[in-house]
């Protein structure tokens, strides 16, 4: 199965999507600062990163409660 058919799967893939643009834009910031105004697909990964940088205690929280989501199912 996808995981656009499972709402806790979709939340996953989102969730890690956040953490890795904003990790890629803490180490890398050009790669993601540059192609944010030139194509809708990168500016995305500009959006999830700034979300990540954004609301980084929240982003954690969700990270820990999906882990022990993820090992308790």
């Amino acid at each position: 199965m996808s995981a656009l058919f499972h709402f806790d799967a979709l939340l996953l893939v989102i969730l890690l999507l956040v953490c890795t643009c904003t990790y890629v834009r803490a180490t890398v910031p050009g790669m993601v600062d540059s192609r944010k105004d030139k194509n809708i697909f990168f500016g995305m990964f500009w959006k999830f990163a700034r979300i990540g940088e954004r609301l980084s205690p929240y982003v954690s929280l969700c990270c820990i409660i999906m882990a022990v989501v993820t090992f308790v199912s």
